[in-house]
């Protein structure tokens, strides 16, 4: 008998309820103290919630699936831990970031306990069919790792090529958003081929996201982003917006670019790189690259052979993810 469909809010209570029974050992306390701060700043549980939508399309079991969504929202969160850590970041979701808090040292243990507790939560309940779960929570951490290393790489080039920062973003933020779908496919036994389209339906939805968080930084509004407005453009990221605007600018228009690079005042190098990005067209460009893969990755949901009220609730749901304005 099929289950009664579960809305987008019923889902996240249950995961929140299974996340509030599962918090971290009180000590030691600074390891602890750290991994519960960044949890606690609560974001938008895209991860979890696209595990337990894919669970459910093919009707699983959203209890057995609720582990598995609770790993990849930890293991995304020890990511940020140490992704503040190396960029330097003081505020995360409008709070003090962990090691602003306290310090480089704990935010780096708390990161690692976070990491480790991670696959705890992956196990949980699910002896049936953890071989192929880990292989695949595994794949995805060692891609996450690499992607973040291409991203440092690139800070001290002036030439990445649009080709390698979609690379980069799918192994840095894509691969999560995929793993989280294929992995509740997997708790419901959903077969090979949709396995994969689900997981093709993540990962553009992924690449999407990313280009929509670095558009976000640029173009949108501090108090619904959650953090300063510019901070890639301050760090020089290469971002699409920059990396297009790099190679597509007329000369006059590059030159001006490559020395705000260096302009040591921060608003004007926000204002006037953001004004160069609209002059190039590289605002328009990266909205047009957006709904691109956005659009594909609806296209590869609508090959997965479910139920088409429960693919509409995952596309619902992705719709909401892709036009977020924070």
């Amino acid at each position: 008998m099929v289950s009664v469909l579960q809305t987008t809010d019923e889902l996240l209570q249950q995961y929140d309820s299974y996340a509030a029974s599962n918090t971290f050992p009180s000590e030691p306390k600074g390891i602890y103290d750290g991994a519960r701060h960044i949890m606690s700043i609560k974001g938008k549980r895209i991860r979890p919630l696209l595990a337990l939508h894919a669970c459910e399309i093919f009707d699983g079991n959203i209890k057995k699936a609720l582990g598995v969504a609770h790993a990849v929202e930890v293991f995304h969160n020890f990511t940020l831990v140490h992704d503040d850590i190396m960029d330097n970041a003081s505020v995360r979701r409008g709070v003090k970031t962990v090691h602003e808090v306290y310090g480089n040292n704990v935010a780096i243990l708390a990161g690692d306990v976070m990491l480790s507790l991670a696959y705890q939560y992956l196990a949980d309940n699910n002896d049936d069919c953890l071989v192929d779960l880990i292989q695949v929570f595994n794949r995805t951490g060692v891609q996450v790792m690499e992607g973040q290393q291409w991203d440092v790489d690139f800070e001290t080039r002036l030439d990445v090529t649009e080709k390698e920062y979609i690379e980069m973003i799918k192994y840095k933020t894509s691969v999560l958003i995929a793993c989280s779908v294929k992995l509740g496919a997997i708790i419901a036994g959903a077969n090979k081929e949709d396995q994969e389209n689900l997981y093709q339906f993540g990962l553009h939805l992924g690449l999407a996201f990313q280009i929509k968080d670095d558009y976000l930084d640029t173009f949108g509004e501090a108090d619904k982003v959650g953090k300063r407005i510019g901070g890639d453009i301050l760090n020089n990221k290469k971002t699409l917006l920059l990396i297009t605007a790099l190679s597509k600018a007329e000369e006059n228009d590059k030159k001006e670019l490559l020395s705000l690079l260096k302009e040591g005042d921060e608003n004007k190098k926000i204002t006037n790189i953001k004004t160069l990005f609209e002059k190039t067209g590289v605002k328009e460009y990266a909205e047009q690259k957006m709904q691109e893969l956005f659009t594909t990755a609806l296209e590869y949901l609508a090959k997965v052979k479910a139920d088409n009220d429960r693919k509409n609730k995952l596309a619902q749901f992705a719709e909401k993810v892709y036009y977020r304005e924070f």
